[in-house]
C-alpha cells in the first residue's frame, strides 16, 4: 500500500489564519492513483446511434436548459486536448467509457474506424503517464439494442458477451482495469421508476428487476471473458452508493424504510457479485458463474439523502437540515464523512480493495468544491491510515459535461467548458487538484489559499482571519 506520514512542522502566520497551530500535511502512497472520470455520450458530441440522442432530441425531451448534447465536448475529434490538461494537472490516471453504439453500429457489424479511434484516445492516454480504467456500458445503449429491449431482454447476455469480446480483442492490451457496468442499480431506476432514462416498453418494479437480473448475467459473461483473454486485468463495477438516512425527527417506519433502501440500493448488487444469489425485495436468486466476479469495488459516492416512509416524489427528501451545504441544482447535501463510512462498510463487508470511480459536485462557481475536495480525500486519507485498501480517486469530472436528463445546467468539470464555443478555463479548484496531485498530499497551506473555511473542519482549533479570502490563481 505504500506508506501514510502526519509531518508537522512549526509555522507562522500565514494567509490569514491564526498560526496557533502546527504545519499539517497529509501524504498518500507513492502508487495512489490521481484521476478524473468521464464518459462517453457525456463528452464525445454527436452519438446520434444512441437511445440517449433520440430521447433528448425528441419534441417530449425531459432534459434541462436549452442545450441538447450536441458536440458535448468534442472528444471524438479532440479528446487529446484534454488528455494534455489532465496531464498538466498531475493526474497519472484517467477513467472513461467506450459508446457500444459508436463501436457496434449494428447488431454483429463492428466498425473499424471507431475501434481505431478508441485505440488511439487509450494510447494517448498511456502516452500521458494516465493509466486507463475503462468502462463498458455508462447510461447509453445502441438504438438496434434499445429496439430488443435491452436489458429486460434475455438475449442481451449473448450481446453484451460478443462486444466484450470484440473489445478485449482489439483493444485489451491497452486496459489494465475494467468496468463493466457503470451504477447499475441507478442506472434501473432511473429507467424504470422514475423515468428521467430513456426507457422500453415495460417500467415498473417487475421490469427493475427483471432489467437487474440481466445485467447480473452480463457481467459475469464479461468478466470471465476478459479474464480468459487478459488474465492479468483488474475487473469490477461502479457502484453508487450513498448515505441514507431517516431524518433526525423521523420515526421507527421512516429507520426501517432508509434500512430498507440502503440494501436494495447500495448493497444487493455488490452482494450478488460476492456470493452469486441476488437478494431483491422479496425472495433471491442464484446466477451461474456469478460468485466471485469482481477484483475490487467501485464507489461512485457523492451525497446524503434523507428518506421517510411513504417516500415522496422522486423516493428522497429534498429539504435538508439546518446548516447544510447543498450543491447547484438542490442535488444533494456535501456530507464528505459519508465517503469515510462507506469506504468502512466496504471493506468490512467484502475486503477487497477499492477506489472512488466517481466523486464530486455540480458548482458553477467553483464555491465549494475547493472545500468538497479537501474535506472528501481527507476521509481517504483517514481510511487509508486504517489500512483500508483505497488504491485511487477519479474526481468526477475532468471537464463540464452533459449532465444526462440536468443537460448543462450542473457543472461538475474542474474545467469549465462552453458547449458553445468549446473553450475551457480552469476554476481554482483545477490548480488545488493539481497541487495535490503533484504532491501526493493534502494540507493547511492548500487549506489557507483555496478553502480557508476549512481550516477549523479539518484542523480544529485553527480559524481563519476575517479578512481570509480564497486563493484565485492563474494558469
Amino acid at each position: 500500500m505504500g506508506y501514510l506520514v502526519y509531518h508537522i512542522l512549526p509555522v507562522g502566520k500565514r494567509y490569514g489564519y491564526n498560526g496557533e497551530m502546527a504545519h499539517a500535511t497529509m501524504y498518500f502512497p507513492p502508487d495512489f492513483l490521481w484521476g478524473t472520470a468521464t464518459s462517453s455520450y457525456q463528452v464525445e458530441g454527436h452519438n446520434t446511434n444512441s437511445d440517449w440522442y433520440t430521447w433528448e432530441t425528441a419534441d417530449s425531451s425531459p432534459i434541462k436548459g436549452e442545450l441538447n448534447c450536441g458536440t458535448a465536448c468534442n472528444w471524438w475529434e479532440m479528446a487529446e486536448a484534454d488528455l494534455d490538461i489532465a496531464a498538466a494537472m498531475g493526474n497519472n490516471a484517467h477513467r472513461l467509457s467506450l459508446e457500444w453504439s459508436r463501436i457496434e453500429p449494428e447488431p454483429s457489424v463492428f466498425d473499424p474506424e471507431a475501434i481505431a479511434r478508441y485505440r488511439a484516445i487509450l494510447q494517448a492516454c498511456h502516452d500521458r503517464g494516465l493509466e486507463p480504467m475503462v468502462t463498458l456500458h455508462h447510461f447509453s445503449n445502441p438504438l438496434w439494442l434499445a429496439e430488443k429491449d435491452d436489458f429486460n431482454s434475455d438475449i442481451v447476455v449473448n450481446y453484451f458477451q460478443r462486444y466484450t469480446a470484440k473489445v478485449a480483442a482489439e483493444l485489451g492490451d491497452l486496459i489494465p482495469k475494467w468496468i463493466t457496468i457503470n451504477e447499475p442499480i441507478t442506472y434501473a431506476v432511473m429507467r424504470h421508476l422514475t423515468r428521467q432514462f430513456p426507457h422500453g416498453r415495460r417500467t415498473g418494479v417487475g421490469a427493475l428487476f427483471e432489467a437487474i437480473h440481466n445485467m447480473l448475467r452480463c457481467h459475469a459473461a464479461a468478466y470471465h471473458t476478459i479474464k480468459t483473454a487478459w488474465p492479468a486485468a483488474l475487473v469490477g463495477t461502479a457502484n453508487n452508493m450513498q448515505i441514507f438516512e431517516a431524518r433526525p425527527d423521523g420515526n421507527l417506519i421512516d429507520r426501517w424504510w432508509a434500512g430498507q433502501v440502503r440494501g436494495l440500493y447500495n448493497d444487493s448488487w455488490q452482494d450478488a457479485l460476492h456470493t452469486g444469489r441476488y437478494r431483491g425485495i422479496v425472495g433471491s436468486k442464484r446466477f451461474k458463474d456469478l460468485a466471485g466476479t469482481y477484483d475490487f469495488v467501485g464507489i461512485n459516492y457523492y451525497t446524503r439523502f434523507y428518506l421517510r416512509f411513504p417516500p415522496p416524489p422522486g423516493f428522497v427528501e429534498r429539504q435538508w437540515g439546518p446548516g447544510a451545504v447543498v450543491s447547484d441544482g438542490d442535488y444533494g447535501e456535501v456530507y464528505a464523512h459519508g465517503l469515510y463510512q462507506m469506504i468502512e462498510h466496504v471493506w468490512k463487508r467484502y475486503g477487497k480493495p477499492m477506489y472512488i470511480t466517481e466523486n464530486g459536485v455540480p458548482d458553477a462557481a467553483d464555491r465549494i468544491r475547493p472545500g468538497f475536495l479537501l474535506d472528501h480525500l481527507r476521509q481517504i486519507w483517514h481510511a487509508i491510515s486504517f489500512c483500508y485498501p483505497v488504491m485511487g480517486y477519479y474526481h468526477w469530472s475532468l471537464v463540464d459535461n452533459f449532465e444526462w436528463d440536468r443537460g448543462w445546467t450542473q457543472r461538475f468539470g474542474l474545467v469549465a467548458v462552453d458547449p458553445v464555443t468549446q473553450e475551457r478555463t480552469w476554476r481554482p479548484s483545477a490548480h488545488l487538484y493539481q497541487k495535490i496531485c503533484k504532491t501526493y498530499s493534502i494540507s493547511d497551506d492548500m487549506a489557507a489559499r483555496f478553502a480557508p473555511e476549512m481550516l477549523a473542519v479539518m484542523w480544529p482549533g485553527t480559524k481563519p482571519s476575517p479578512s481570509a479570502k480564497p486563493e484565485q490563481p492563474t494558469a
